[in-house]
């Protein structure tokens, strides 16, 4: 797990994307100090080391423009084994959401608004890993748009 950049960290990281993304390789030290507006490229090389120690760039073997930025999939990987529901509240917000059908299944009138708010109930289902509710619900507002 990396540790969040600071504010001038996250600058270089920022600037290091862009090049790589423009270019298709890293940048120097100097282009670095030149595009963050830096004076010194030792200054530069510290806060690269620094972002290299946290985790957020990586070197291959000490050769020039060689930078790269390392992907922050494992970060959000991280952040959602973080949360843990428990079956009580798994219970609890799936009833929640049933409620919301009902109400919306038992109206005169659906709009396309309430649709919607439908779709994103069933998305935080997936987001939280609850793929087999998110799927019966999908079932059932599939009916609501017929």
């Amino acid at each position: 797990m990396s540790v969040r950049p600071t504010k001038k960290q996250q600058e270089i990281l920022t600037y290091i994307q862009k090049f790589v993304a423009e270019n298709g390789y890293g940048p120097s030290y100097r282009e670095i100090m030149r595009g963050c507006g830096y004076n010194s490229v030792a200054t530069v090389a510290l806060h690269v080391n620094s972002l290299i120690s946290r985790g957020h760039l990586t070197k291959r073997d000490h050769s020039a423009r060689s930078l790269e930025v390392v992907k922050q999939s494992s970060q959000s990987n991280a952040t959602s084994s973080q949360i843990k529901i428990t079956a009580s509240n798994e219970r609890w917000l799936i009833s929640l959401i049933e409620s919301k059908f009902n109400e919306v299944e038992s109206a005169k009138m659906i709009t396309q608004k309430e649709i919607d708010r439908l779709y994103i109930l069933i998305a935080s289902l997936t987001v939280l890993g609850f793929d087999g509710a998110a799927v019966a619900f999908k079932s059932r507002i599939k009916d609501l748009e017929s």
